[in-house]
Formats: structure tokens, C-alpha cells, sequence
């Protein structure tokens, strides 16, 4: 009887193993999300059908509800579960309009993933470079990866040349609330305002 338990056990330890040995790695989930992208934007097809392509992209591979909440800081405290619900709607399709325009723009980029570096449990950062073109220099690019659950990797900032996207949305947002009282509606009005 204790040689089927040890067995099961063993088994169940196996199997476990094996599926988290079958995780994607978070330079291979950037790579898969480049590739896509590049495909997408070398594809024969109108800058609109583009732009929707992108947009289901970013769906599958960016935390665009922890960005938001990044983004809004010590802003979303006292808020009314109802107007962060209202700011998290508006701040979504404010992403997905204003990160696919903006790279619907590329015609055919081409990134090379180099490494990737764990930084703890939760974040992995993984570093690449938009190679240079003739009218385009070098890019140097790092992915802020969260790695919390290794089935489902997820985006949460871009870091270009040293500068974090995410951050600097976050100083934005909080002047925009700042420069209105402290009221989240300015940035509501000026989020669901935004055109490509």
C-alpha cells in the first residue's frame, strides 16, 4: 500500500513539475508578442484592419487593468467603486486606441530579444532592441514582464531608452488631476476625448 501512495505522490509531483517545466518563459511570451505584432504590421491589409489586430494583441498580452491602476496612483484612493469602474472602462479604450495608432505607424520593425533578468517572484525584465533602419536609429527597449502567475505572463511597462512609459503616464495623469482640483472627472473627460 505505501509502494502505490509513494507512486501516486510521485506522480502527481511529476506532473506538477512538468507543467510549470512547460510555462512559457518570459523572453519567448516577448518574442511570441513581437512576432505577432511584426506579422500583423507587415500584413497586406488597411491601417484600420491593423489597428483592430493590434488592439485583440494587446488584449492577450498586457495587464492593461494593473496598468490603469498604476497609472491613476494614489488618485484612486476614496474613489466610489463606480467611478473607478467608469475610469477603468474609459482607461482601457483609451490604451487600446492610443497604443495601436501610435504602432500601426511601423511598417515592418524588427526586434531582437537579447536577455531576460528575473528581478523577484512577481517581475521579470526582458531586453531587446528595435534595430535601426535608414531613417530610424537604434532603439533600446525592456519589457517589464509580471511573472506572478507563470500560465498567464502579462506586460506592465515598457522602458524605452531608459525612460518607463507607465511612469511617465502616471506623472501625466496625476497633473491632469492636479491641474482640475483633484478630480478624477478631468481625466475621465480628457481619457474618452482622445482621438488617434
Amino acid at each position: 500500500m505505501k509502494k502505490y501512495l509513494s507512486l501516486f505522490i510521485f506522480s502527481i509531483i511529476f506532473i506538477l513539475n512538468t507543467n510549470h517545466a512547460f510555462s512559457i518563459s518570459p523572453e519567448t511570451f516577448i518574442k511570441s508578442t513581437v512576432n505577432k505584432a511584426a506579422k500583423t504590421l507587415s500584413s497586406n491589409i488597411s491601417k484600420e484592419e491593423r489597428i483592430e489586430k493590434l488592439k485583440e494583441i494587446a488584449k492577450e498580452t498586457v495587464d492593461i487593468t494593473g496598468l490603469g491602476l498604476y497609472s491613476l496612483g494614489a488618485n484612486r484612493k476614496g474613489l466610489s467603486k463606480e467611478k473607478l469602474t467608469n475610469y477603468q472602462i474609459v482607461f482601457k479604450e483609451y490604451f487600446l486606441k492610443s497604443f495601436s495608432s501610435r504602432l500601426a505607424e511601423y511598417s515592418n520593425p524588427e526586434i531582437v530579444v537579447n536577455s531576460q533578468k528575473r528581478i523577484n517572484e512577481n517581475y521579470t525584465i526582458v531586453s531587446s532592441t528595435l534595430i535601426a533602419t535608414d531613417t530610424k536609429p537604434e532603439v533600446k527597449i525592456e519589457w517589464r514582464v509580471y511573472t506572478k502567475n507563470p500560465e498567464n505572463l502579462l506586460i506592465r511597462d515598457l522602458i524605452i531608452e531608459g525612460l518607463s512609459l507607465a511612469r511617465t503616464q502616471k506623472e501625466e495623469f496625476s497633473s491632469i488631476i492636479n491641474s482640475n482640483d483633484g478630480q478624477i472627472d478631468a481625466l475621465i473627460k480628457n481619457l474618452s476625448e482622445f482621438d488617434n
